[in-house]
């Protein structure tokens, strides 16, 4: 709306047109008439009309841009049109304004700036990540699910697989170069890292390359490759390294963490992992250069007078209670199931001083007994039904199940006679409630417990990158390709963790990808985008955190281009 002002000899009349279309033409039209100069001056209590009515018109403005309605024509006998796309998701545009805050469209300008290729390289990994996390599938359903987005995309099928060589080629860059910008998001907390490996099958049975076969820790009889994961304080990934699936994961800490020492310029830092990680000689490579290590110790793999240390009731402290000395019987079943004590002492192993730090929980007591009364129930199953019962594991419930080939004279049986074996249980039930790490740190006890205890968010990340992104199995041949994969899937777990981090760890993964997954909007071809989706406290949170909002009745064809805009800032 504008002023118009109609000037006579003795006088200027004022009021308010807008543009409207008529007949197929535009034309101007009177939304208010708001008197001469005399009548707005004495009726409105001013000495300029003309300032009054400017201010007036902007008021109307205002109005018009918070309370703008809008008349849409729809027939019940019309038909919507044929093949043409009318649903779009606009739940990627919160992943996307933590895309580009962490400079990857910058990196794929670097990328291409090195190979000179013409394709849209950011466009492409840019689609590759926000499909992992909403609609996992082939390279071939990226393709398909990326025209669900709002910007549609502007590769094709084949530029994808060029482009996934060139990820694989710049893996260690693109890692570096992430870790750096992510410093100017906010501070990482690297002065504790972790780090574990898991494995991913192939629906092949055919080893080739890193596709190897090795030990499943899904226990399938596929090729695997197998993936190292470094992560920070808060549970974001550092970097990673995918090695064929028979390698020794032992062997594969130092080799990622002098990547960490070399391109992400860390120095000082303290290594935590689990007892199947970390070898004798890992332990004295971060024994230096102001390096340390946390790592857990199987308390059924301590020597015979560490045992007996261990298992010991006395000795014991507590957490707030310095100088004071416990026994394990002082623990009252009832009010201490929460409390935790421990004992420590250094030894000195293959010319290495460390610490072993040992805990005991009635809580974690009963979670083991628990975990292995439900084996025991399996290979009691399993007794009378003995076929299977080879290949044991050291943590499969086979275990328990003892075989005889002798009869009670000492002669050779014909057959095999199977039967719980009640000493390797009664075995076990000593280590019920034990806990222990070794150290190189002189810290409080408690705090190296607590440090440890953060495990748990490693193990997070690989669940949500097997179930909710659904890396594995994995269908690629070529090792780059591969590699490429589980890039796209270390970069979409950054994201997310990013994501859940501004969400302030309110809610699970599946909630969030679910709410992401249904932020649809239906395109109302000429005047915009109309949300088919339920709003809720969740969608609140992420439009006021994200200082966009997509739940308004209707979001004008303008206004959804500048949002889209504005998460690329």
């Amino acid at each position: 709306m504008r002023l118009k002002i109609t000037k006579s000899a003795h006088s200027n009349s004022y009021s308010v047109i807008k543009s409207a279309y008529k007949n197929k033409k535009i034309t101007s039209v009177v939304v208010e008439r708001l008197g001469n100069d005399k009548y707005i001056c004495e009726t409105y209590g001013v000495d300029d009309a003309e300032a009054w009515a400017r201010a007036h018109v902007a008021e109307l403005n205002e109005k018009a841009k918070e309370d703008a309605s809008v008349s849409i024509a729809f027939s019940p006998v019309r038909s919507i049109p044929l093949d043409k796309q009318r649903s779009f998701n606009a739940g990627y545009l919160f992943l996307q304004d933590i895309y580009y805050d962490l400079g990857l469209h910058k990196i794929c300008t670097a990328i291409k700036r090195k190979y000179k290729f013409s394709y849209n390289l950011n466009s492409i990994l840019s689609r590759l990540v926000y499909s992992r996390i909403l609609y996992p599938g082939s390279k071939k359903n990226t393709a398909e699910q990326s025209l669900k987005f709002i910007e549609a995309p502007d590769f094709e099928l084949h530029q994808i697989y060029r482009a996934l060589s060139l990820l694989a080629a710049e893996s260690d860059y693109i890692q570096s170069i992430l870790y750096r910008n992510s410093l100017k998001m906010s501070a990482r907390r690297t002065d504790v890292i972790y780090y574990d490996c898991t494995n991913y099958y192939f629906e092949t049975e055919e080893a080739d390359g890193d596709r190897q076969y090795g030990y499943s820790k899904e226990h399938r009889p596929n090729p695997i490759v197998q993936m190292g994961l470094f992560m920070d304080r808060d549970g974001i990934p550092l970097a990673f390294c995918i090695n064929p699936g028979n390698t020794n994961e032992q062997v594969t800490l130092r080799p990622l963490e002098q990547k960490l020492l070399s391109d992400f310029s860390l120095s000082r830092f303290i290594v935590c992992t689990d007892a199947g990680l970390s070898s004798t000689e890992s332990r004295i490579f971060n024994n230096r250069g102001g390096r340390a290590f946390i790592t857990t110790q199987s308390v059924k793999k301590l020597k015979q007078y560490q045992e007996e240390w261990l298992l010991d009731e006395d000795g014991w402290s507590r957490p707030g209670c310095p100088g004071e000395v416990f026994r394990l019987s002082d623990l009252d079943e009832e009010k201490d199931k929460e409390t935790v004590l421990y004992k420590e002492r250094w030894i000195n192993e293959d010319g290495l001083e460390q610490r072993i730090i040992a805990s005991y929980s009635l809580k974690y007591r009963d979670y083991t007994r628990a975990l292995r009364q439900r084996q025991v129930e399996r290979a009691k199953k399993k007794v009378a039904h003995p076929s299977g019962l080879k290949n044991r594991r050291p943590t499969d419930d086979k275990r328990f199940i003892k075989e005889e080939r002798c009869t009670k004279e000492g002669e050779v049986a014909e057959h095999s006679v199977y039967s719980i074996n009640e000493e390797r249980i009664a075995q076990e039930e000593k280590y019920d409630g034990f806990y222990a790490v070794c150290t190189n740190l002189e810290d409080e006890a408690e705090e190296i417990i607590r440090v440890n205890r953060q495990r748990w968010q490693i193990e997070e990340c690989f669940r949500i990158m097997k179930h909710e992104f659904k890396a594995r199995p994995a269908y690629l041949q070529r090792d780059e390709r591969i590699k490429a994969h589980f890039m796209t899937c270390f970069i979409a777990l950054i994201i997310f963790r990013y994501l859940e981090i501004r969400m302030e760890n309110k809610y699970t993964a599946e909630t969030l990808i679910q709410q992401l997954r249904d932020m649809n909007m239906t395109k109302i071809e000429g005047y915009g985008y109309i949300p088919s989706y339920d709003r809720t406290e969740l969608t609140d949170r992420l439009h006021q955190e994200f200082g966009f909002d997509t739940s308004k009745e209707l979001i004008p064809i303008a206004k959804m281009r500048n949002i889209c805009k504005n998460t690329k800032k």
